[in-house]
């Protein structure tokens, strides 16, 4: 008998398969705040994840549940409007399930987004962190259990999750544009309760500069996969503790909604190039 993680995964494949033939390039997750970013892309199909049979769907507001299939600037793009994430009660396989989905797909790219708690004093609300490396000590790893061995290798190498290429793309793409980036590391909690001011100061002396809910589970199913990985952070809120305001999920929207038009110009403009990349 055979993995069930992997059944699963192949028969989700299976199932999209009878509704689309599109064969992306790029999978794009789409954070807090990125939901209209599919008006960018020449779409070509939309799918709801409730049309995929034994697909995890998205419970959390402002996380619409479906697939964009399209062209962004020629390259053929997978867009997630709408990830899940560990708190919603799934299991964590099928948290990953997705990014492992849109691989099998074709995408040998996989570009992260999300919503974050900035912990680095030099960041503020509305603030674009690449991620270059990241802590997942506090979230369970994708990988725990029998090895799928169609996947990836048993112990597979985390010392550059992050593409150099794809992160030197994104970094081009800011300075013409003039859009302020900063780069530090990432940290995925479990949430969905905020972190408490204690957390943050631990992680602060672990040297992590954001914090979130999601995207590190995601990046080592995709590194495993043999993905090349990329991530940009919005930092909506500075994290408890740093600043005298009690943390809320509206917040964290409102923040990302106001970051959206510089947001979606750096991430638009890195796609283009990344299919060259």
């Amino acid at each position: 008998m055979g993995d069930p993680r992997y059944e699963k995964l192949l028969k989700c494949y299976e199932c999209i398969r009878k509704i689309t033939d599109f064969e992306p390039e790029v999978a794009l997750v789409l954070g807090s705040g990125l939901g209209n970013f599919a008006d960018n892309i020449d779409v070509k199909q939309a799918v709801p994840y409730s049309d995929i049979e034994g697909f995890p769907v998205s419970t959390v507001p402002g996380h619409a549940g479906q697939f964009i299939f399209g062209e962004l600037g020629g390259v053929r793009v997978v867009c997630m409007k709408g990830r899940v994430h560990y708190y919603e009660g799934y299991d964590i396989s099928d948290v990953v399930l997705p990014a492992r989905l849109m691989h099998l797909m074709g995408a040998k790219i996989l570009f992260l987004t999300n919503a974050s708690g900035g912990i680095n004093m030099d960041l503020h609300a509305g603030s674009f962190m690449m991620i270059t490396d990241h802590v997942s000590s506090f979230a369970p790893n994708p990988l725990i259990g029998p090895n799928v061995e169609e996947l990836g290798t048993r112990f597979p190498d985390m010392s550059e999750v992050y593409d150099r290429e794809l992160c030197d793309v994104i970094r081009t793409v800011a300075r013409e544009n003039d859009i302020e980036l900063h780069e530090g590391t990432y940290a995925q909690l479990t949430g969905p309760s905020f972190e408490s001011p204690a957390e943050i100061r631990m992680l602060g002396k672990l040297g992590v500069d954001a914090v979130g809910m999601s995207t590190v589970v995601e990046a080592i199913a995709a590194n495993h996969a043999g993905m090349r990985v990329c991530g940009i952070s919005c930092v909506a809120n500075l994290a408890a503790g740093l600043s005298p305001n009690k943390l809320t999920h509206e917040e964290v929207q409102q923040a990302a909604n106001e970051a959206a038009p510089r947001f979606t110009v750096l991430i638009r403009e890195a796609i283009k190039r990344m299919g060259r990349a």
